[in-house]
């Protein structure tokens, strides 16, 4: 019975459908993102989602990927929303160092170190995930620290320490929409992640110069991660989640993805037009 019942799990995993739009204005751009991940060795998925409409795009959407050091995003969003609680101070002192010196550290230069410094601050990654799980944020895991992830044998299907790309995006949308935390934590995060130095031939590589970008990079051997948030031309952000593992190219990849995003959510125009959440 045992057997038959992973049969079955397996097999209805495998029927989920690969793309998914919210609307018919998103078709074309679904179809697209579709034909471009085909033809690429990467396996890649995808997830963007406008903060003002609600509209949708995702490929694989539901299926896990390595969030790498994407997760340094949950772990920002953590310590600020204790910040915003007053358990923690930006100006407290953590092995020597302030919070607020490891949050840039961690968000800008994707410093490992730093990363773990802040999370065993705030009591190892079983905190920071059941926070996640009881905020509603589902089909997201953390389950290692930096160090004991890198020092472990490398599987990129290892579904510890991993998320879909619909989760992500998810947690992007809350950490916007100030679920998570307040709107000044929210700016705070928000412009320490658009001053990320990393990945720079990635998510920003193919976008129109100037182009307002706040995001975070995860690499491992053989997977390159890049999420966060795309600002169009009329002021509506994009949140955006791609995930590439295996295969050859995949910062390019991630660049012409999120350049399809970008033109393609520039294209639509939902009635009746409301601007977007703006940062107070």
């Amino acid at each position: 019975m045992r057997i038959i019942a992973v049969l079955l799990s397996f097999l209805a995993f495998v029927a989920q459908p690969a793309a998914a739009a919210s609307s018919a204005s998103l078709t074309d751009l679904e179809q697209q993102l579709s034909s471009l991940v085909a033809g690429k060795s990467a396996d890649v998925g995808i997830a963007a989602l406008d903060l003002n409409s609600g509209e949708k795009v995702s490929i694989k959407g539901n299926t896990p990927f390595p969030m790498a050091s994407t997760v340094k995003v949950a772990v920002a969003a953590l310590y600020l929303a204790q910040v915003d609680h007053g358990r923690r101070s930006l100006d407290d002192t953590i092995n020597g160092y302030s919070a607020r010196g490891l949050m840039a550290r961690m968000l800008i230069h994707s410093d490992n170190r730093a990363t773990d410094m802040l999370l065993k601050d705030l009591g190892g990654p079983r905190v920071l995930h059941d926070w996640l799980q009881d905020n509603g944020v589902t089909g997201l895991r953390v389950d290692r620290t930096i160090a004991q992830l890198l020092s472990d044998k490398r599987d990129l299907w290892d579904r510890r320490d991993s998320s879909t790309p619909t989760a992500m995006v998810d947690l992007l949308r809350r950490i916007y929409k100030a679920e998570l935390i307040k709107p000044s934590s929210r700016n705070y995060l928000l412009d320490l992640m658009s001053r990320c130095e990393t990945g720079k031939n990635r998510m920003k590589a193919m976008l129109p110069f100037g182009t307002p970008v706040e995001h975070k990079t995860g690499t491992l051997n053989g997977l390159a991660d890049d999420v966060g948030f795309i600002t169009l031309p009329d002021g509506r952000r994009i949140a955006v989640a791609i995930f590439a593992r295996g295969g050859a190219d995949r910062p390019r990849t991630i660049a012409e993805t999120a350049r399809a995003i970008y033109d393609g959510f520039k294209s639509t125009v939902t009635w009746p037009f409301r601007p977007a959440l703006t940062a107070q």
